[in-house]
């Protein structure tokens, strides 16, 4: 099995391309972007030594999706899906917050929260809660936008408005949409026998209208659970199964590795390679609710390369 990690074209009308953790960002004449969601795969801020087969191909068909149907929420950035790999879009400048939206206490939250903290981002939590414990209401958690090698820092609303990155105008509706899209997702997931657990959405501004960005209800911006079983194993005070990059945290975390400095990321072995490959596959299926259907690997850069060239031009 084939993956891609890495992209250097040169489009028709192209300024100039941004290599980002997982994706490449091209810009066509300050206009538009491509964005090429490569099978590279990071984990603590880190990219890892292997690329993930289909991981592209699933996280941009399944972004492409939910875009579609969220356009009655707000107006977002897509313009056309020329490749499987591959969207195009309106150029925005983004917001430096991803605001990050969170229906049940686990990951991170639940980390702190187990540590004695009682306030993430300026949202006080309520006490005695447990691990994977639903929320009263989903609450809202933002984070900065870090550079590569840079963590993601919690910031509140607060410090949002006092650091000037938003308006207070612009951040109502940016909570408004978040939490609308947030619902819209958690809909969705239900019918699918799913949870939508927590997310993140990236905002930007184009011609002075807030455009939802990126990527949206993908299993790296998202966490799920299987809804069946989840109150009993609640109940019993057991791990939940879910559909998320959570597991290859988790198996980052038996092994060692936390992304703190003088930490070796653990051998990849083709095992573990094909392992999260079909663990993709299978969110793929489960949330979108329909068979995955794997391009043709072999002619991964020149098919995107004349996918791409033939919509530009």
């Amino acid at each position: 099995m084939k993956a891609l990690t890495a992209t250097e074209y040169s489009f028709p009308n192209q300024k100039s391309v941004y290599h980002g953790k997982v994706r490449d960002v091209y810009n066509i004449n300050d206009e538009k972007l491509v964005m090429v969601a490569t099978d590279r795969i990071s984990a603590f801020d880190v990219i890892l030594p292997k690329g993930i087969p289909f991981k592209g191909q699933i996280l941009n068909q399944i972004a492409a999706k939910f875009l579609d149907a969220t356009t009655d929420i707000c107006p977002n950035w897509k313009l056309a899906t020329p490749d499987p790999m591959v969207t195009v879009g309106v150029m925005c400048e983004g917001f430096p917050v991803e605001m990050i939206v969170r229906g049940y206490l686990c990951g991170s939250a639940w980390r702190a929260y187990k540590s004695g903290v009682r306030e993430i981002c300026g949202v006080k939590l309520p006490e005695g809660m447990r691990e994977n414990e639903k929320f009263p209401t989903p609450i809202i958690t933002p984070t900065t936008k870090a550079e590569i090698g840079e963590h993601d820092a919690d910031i509140s609303k607060e410090e949002i408005l006092a650091k000037g990155l938003a308006t207070p105008e612009e951040y109502e509706l940016l909570e408004k949409y978040t939490l609308a899209l947030f619902q819209r997702g958690t809909e969705i997931a239900a019918k699918r026998g799913l949870i939508l657990v927590d997310t993140k959405y990236e905002f930007g501004k184009h011609n002075g209208t807030i455009y939802l960005m990126d990527e949206i209800h993908t299993p790296d911006s998202s966490r799920y659970f299987y809804a069946e079983g989840y109150e009993e194993k609640f109940a019993a005070g057991e791990p939940q199964k879910q559909l998320s990059k959570e597991f290859v945290r988790e198996w980052l975390m038996d092994n060692g590795f936390q992304g703190k400095a003088g930490q070796q990321v653990p051998e990849m072995t083709d095992e573990i390679v094909e392992s999260i490959s079909n663990r993709y596959v299978e969110l793929y299926e489960h949330i979108i609710g329909e068979k995955f259907e794997g391009e043709d690997a072999d002619e991964l850069l020149k098919r995107i390369e004349k996918n791409v060239t033939d919509y530009l031009s």
